[in-house]
C-alpha cells in the first residue's frame, strides 16, 4: 500500500510540472512573449493549485476521507473530456494589451479542469493514507518528499528530455496517458484503503487534542510566502545581474523542491535551529556582493547566491515540516502554505514591478528570511529597544561613510565600497545572535547603500522598472559624455554626445548591420523598414529623407528613454520619419500590410534570453509575407551563451532562403576604442541576388547546415542543442 500510494503522488506531481511549461510554450505565439504572459500563466497556475488544496480541505472535512474518494475520483473522470488538450490557439490578444484575460481564458479552457484534479491528489493522498491502519499512518507527511520528487523530475526531464525529442501535439497525447495513468491510480488507492482494516485512531479526538491557532496559521502562511518570494527574486537577480543564461530558471527551482524534499523526508537531515545558524555565515558577505553588484567570477558568484537561497529556504520548509500538525489537519497545512506560496508569487510577479524600480524584493525577501531564523536561545527571541536602536544607528553610520565619500568626490569602485559596507556588514553580524536585530540591522545596511547608490562602472543617470525589468542610463566619461542603456549585464546601446549620429556598440557603420545599409543606401535604399526591439534606437541614424522608420517595441521604459533627447537623440535626430509601435512584434507586425517593408531587422533580445517565439519557422513565414519581393531579414544573434547561426540556416534551407552569416567577433583597439562592441549577424532573402553586393564581401559566408539541424517551430524547439562548448564568461 505504501508502494502504491508513493507512486501515485509522485506521477499526480510529476504530471503538475509538465503542463505548466507545455502549455506556456502553446499560448505564446497566440498572445506573444510579453513577461505579462510569463506573469499571467504563473498566476493561473498559483491560483488553480491553491483552489485544489482548498477543495480537498473542504471536502474532506465536509466528508470525510472515504466519500470524498466518492467526489474526486468522478470529477478526474469528467475531466477527460477536456483531454488532450489543444496545441495551437487562435486568435489571441492585439499586441497593444496586457491579455490577462485572454490568457486566464485560454489556460482555463484547455487545462483549467485537468490541473485543479491534479493539483488537489497530494494532499488528498496523504489525507487518505492517514486514515488507513499502516504503521506510518499517523505521520504521512513524509509522502509529500515524494510528491516534490516527482515535481523535480519532471522539470528537469522536461527541457531535457521532453522538449528536445517530442512536439507539443505527441507531448500532449503523452501527458494525457500519464492522467489516464493518474486516474487509475487513484482508483486503486481508494479501493485499497476502503478494503484494508481502518485505523482506529479518533480524528476528531486528535483534532481536539492538536487545536490549530491563528498564529500557526499565520507562521505557516509566512513560511511558505518567504521561500516563494526568494526563489522569485534569486532567479530574476541571476538572470539579470549575474548570468542571463537561458534555462538557469531552472536550477533554483529545482533547489527550491529538493528543500522541500529534505525537510519533509523521514529521516532529516538538519534541524531549522541549526540551519538558523548556518545561514548569516552565507547571507552577509552576500549582501556586501548585492549591494556592489557583483557579477564575476560568474560561476562562483552564482553558486554563492543559490547556496544562501537553498540554506534560507530549507530552513523555513524545515519549520513547517517541524511545525505539522496532526494529520487531521493536514489538508488545512497545506493550504495555509500554498496561500503563502501565492502571496510570495503575488509579490515578486505583480508588485514588486509595480513599486520598486531595482530588485529590490530579493534583498528584502533575504532579509524576511533572517526574521523567521530560530534564535539559539530562547530568550533571544524577544525584540528589545536595543534591538531597535542598533540597526538604526548602523543604518545611520552606513549612510554617513557614504554619504561622506559622495562630497568628497572619491570616484566609486568595488574597493571603496567594499571598506564603506564591510564595516557596516560586520557590525551585523556582530548582532547574529538575536535574529531581529540582525535582521532589522541588515534590512538598515541594505537601505542606506541604495539610498547612496553610484556604479562603480559609471554614475547612474535614470533608473526605470517595468515587468521586462530593471534599465538605467549609465553616464561615464567627461562631463558624463557617453550614455549607455544597461538591463543587468548586458548593453544594449550607447550614444556619445560628441558623435550623436555615430550608431556604436553593435549597429557601427563598420559592423555587420552597418554594412548591410552601406549596402542599401541613396538610390538603393528601401523607402520602408521595419525593426523588432528599440534599443536606444541607434538604428535610426541610417535613416534617410523620405524613409520611413518603424520600430515595434514592447517596452514602455524603453521606448521613453530612447524617445528622450536628455538621454539618446538618434530618433529625434533622424532624417526619416520614425514611427513607434508598442507591443509584442509577432502580433504587432502581423497586423502591418503585406509586402510592406524593404528590410526587416529583429533585434529583440532582452540580455542572453531569446524569445522563442519570434525565431521559429512560423514566425520567419510571416515575417516573409510584410516584406517586398526583393526584401531581406536581418536577425541580430550574437549570444554568450547559444549558437544560433545554425538553426537559422535550418529555417532557411526548410523555406528555400537564401542566408548569409557576419561574426564580427574579432575586433581591434581602435574599433573598441570607438564604441564597436562585437556581434553575429544573419540576413535571409527569397534570391541570393537580394543581397546586392554583401555576396562578394568575405566577411559574409554561407551558413553550413547539417541534415540532423532542426529548425524550431512553434510545435518544437530543443534551447540545449544551440549550447555553445566552453562559453566565455561576460
Amino acid at each position: 500500500m505504501r508502494i502504491l500510494y508513493t507512486f501515485t503522488i509522485f506521477l499526480s506531481s510529476a504530471l503538475l510540472f509538465l503542463i505548466q511549461p507545455m502549455v506556456a510554450r502553446i499560448i505564446l505565439p497566440a498572445f506573444g512573449g510579453s513577461p505579462a504572459v510569463w506573469t499571467t500563466s504563473m498566476v493561473f497556475f498559483q491560483a488553480v493549485l491553491l483552489a485544489g488544496y482548498a477543495y480537498a480541505h473542504f471536502s474532506n472535512a465536509k466528508l470525510g476521507p472515504k466519500r470524498q474518494s466518492l467526489i474526486h475520483i468522478p470529477l478526474m473522470l469528467v475531466a477527460i473530456a477536456t483531454l488532450p488538450f489543444a496545441t495551437h490557439i487562435a486568435g489571441g490578444a492585439t499586441g497593444s494589451e496586457t491579455p490577462f484575460l485572454g490568457v486566464l481564458g485560454a489556460l482555463g479552457s484547455m487545462v483549467g479542469a485537468v490541473f485543479f484534479c491534479v493539483s488537489a491528489g497530494a494532499p488528498i493522498l496523504q489525507r487518505w493514507f492517514a486514515a488507513t491502519d499502516d504503521k506510518d499512518a499517523k505521520d504521512p507527511y513524509f509522502l509529500y518528499s515524494a510528491s516534490n520528487l516527482g515535481s523535480m523530475i519532471a522539470l528537469l526531464g522536461y527541457p531535457v528530455f521532453m522538449e528536445p525529442r517530442y512536439k507539443l501535439s505527441e507531448q500532449t497525447h503523452a501527458w494525457m496517458v500519464g492522467y489516464f495513468a493518474l486516474v487509475a491510480l487513484m482508483t486503486a488507492t481508494a479501493v485499497v484503503a476502503w478494503t484494508k482494516k481502518p485505523s482506529d485512531r479518533s480524528s476528531e479526538t486528535s483534532a481536539l487534542v492538536s487545536k490549530i491557532t491563528s498564529r500557526q496559521r499565520c507562521m505557516w502562511v509566512l513560511l511558505g510566502a518567504v521561500p516563494s518570494s526568494l526563489l522569485l527574486g534569486v532567479t530574476a537577480y541571476l538572470t539579470t545581474n549575474v548570468a542571463p543564461i537561458p534555462l538557469l530558471w531552472v536550477v533554483p527551482l529545482a533547489l527550491y523542491l529538493l528543500t522541500f524534499i529534505f525537510a519533509f523526508a523521514n529521516k532529516r537531515l538538519a534541524s531549522s535551529s541549526g540551519l538558523a545558524r548556518f545561514l548569516p555565515l552565507l547571507l552577509t558577505p552576500l549582501a556586501l556582493a548585492v549591494i556592489l553588484e557583483s557579477s564575476t567570477p560568474l560561476v562562483p558568484l552564482a553558486i554563492f547566491h543559490l547556496a544562501t537561497f537553498f540554506v534560507a529556504a530549507w530552513m523555513c520548509h524545515a519549520r513547517l515540516s517541524e511545525s505539522r500538525p496532526d494529520p487531521a489537519h493536514l489538508t488545512e497545512f497545506y493550504l495555509w502554505m500554498s496561500v503563502g506560496g501565492v502571496l510570495g508569487g503575488i509579490f515578486n510577479a505583480a508588485l514588486a514591478p509595480l513599486v520598486f524600480t531595482t530588485l529590490i524584493e530579493y534583498p528584502i525577501a533575504l532579509v524576511a528570511a533572517c526574521f523567521l531564523r530560530t534564535p539559539r536561545k530562547p530568550e533571544n527571541d524577544g525584540f528589545t529597544s536595543a534591538d531597535a536602536v542598533y540597526p538604526v544607528v548602523l543604518g545611520f553610520a552606513t549612510f554617513l561613510i557614504t554619504a561622506v565619500a559622495k562630497v568628497l568626490n572619491f570616484e566609486p569602485s568595488p574597493g571603496r565600497t567594499m571598506v564603506a559596507i564591510g564595516v557596516p556588514a560586520i557590525a551585523c553580524f556582530v548582532a547574529v545572535d538575536r535574529p531581529k536585530r540582525y535582521a532589522l540591522s541588515l534590512a538598515a545596511v541594505f537601505a542606506a547603500a541604495f539610498m547612496m547608490h553610484t556604479s562603480s562602472g559609471g554614475t547612474v543617470l535614470y533608473t526605470a522598472r517595468s515587468f521586462f525589468g530593471v534599465h538605467r542610463v549609465v553616464g561615464t566619461g567627461e562631463h558624463y559624455s557617453m550614455h549607455e542603456l544597461v538591463h543587468g549585464t548586458t548593453t544594449h546601446g550607447k550614444q556619445d554626445s560628441k558623435r550623436p549620429g555615430e550608431p556604436l556598440t553593435y549597429y557601427t557603420r563598420s559592423g555587420p548591420i552597418g554594412r548591410v545599409f552601406n549596402e542599401f543606401h541613396g538610390a538603393k535604399a528601401k523607402a520602408r523598414l521595419a525593426f523588432v526591439g528599440l534599443g536606444v534606437g541607434s538604428l535610426a541614424a541610417y535613416g534617410e529623407p523620405g524613409q520611413d522608420l518603424t520600430f515595434f517595441e514592447i517596452d514602455p521604459v524603453v521606448r521613453d528613454i530612447a524617445s528622450n533627447p536628455k538621454y539618446f537623440s538618434y530618433l529625434h535626430d533622424s532624417k526619416a520619419n520614425v514611427q513607434l509601435v508598442m507591443g509584442d512584434a509577432r502580433l504587432t507586425l502581423a497586423q502591418q500590410p503585406a509586402g510592406q517593408f524593404g528590410i526587416i531587422v529583429l533585434d529583440a533580445f532582452s540580455s542572453d534570453a531569446i524569445p522563442i517565439h519570434l525565431l521559429t519557422e512560423d514566425a520567419v513565414k510571416m515575417y516573409l509575407t510584410k516584406l517586398e519581393d526583393h526584401g531581406i531579414l536581418a536577425f541580430h544573434v550574437s549570444n554568450r551563451y547559444l549558437t544560433l547561426s545554425p538553426m537559422m540556416g535550418a529555417i532557411a534551407r526548410d523555406l528555400h532562403l537564401a542566408v548569409l552569416e557576419n561574426d564580427d567577433g574579432i575586433l581591434t583597439d581602435e574599433e573598441t576604442n570607438e564604441g564597436k562592441t562585437p556581434s553575429i549577424w544573419v540576413i535571409m532573402a527569397r534570391d541570393k541576388k537580394d543581397f546586392g553586393k554583401l555576396t562578394k564581401q568575405s566577411a559574409w559566408s554561407d551558413i553550413p547546415v547539417t541534415d540532423k539541424q532542426q529548425a524550431w517551430t512553434d510545435d518544437f524547439s530543443n534551447i540545449l542543442s544551440a549550447f555553445k562548448v566552453g562559453s566565455e564568461e561576460p
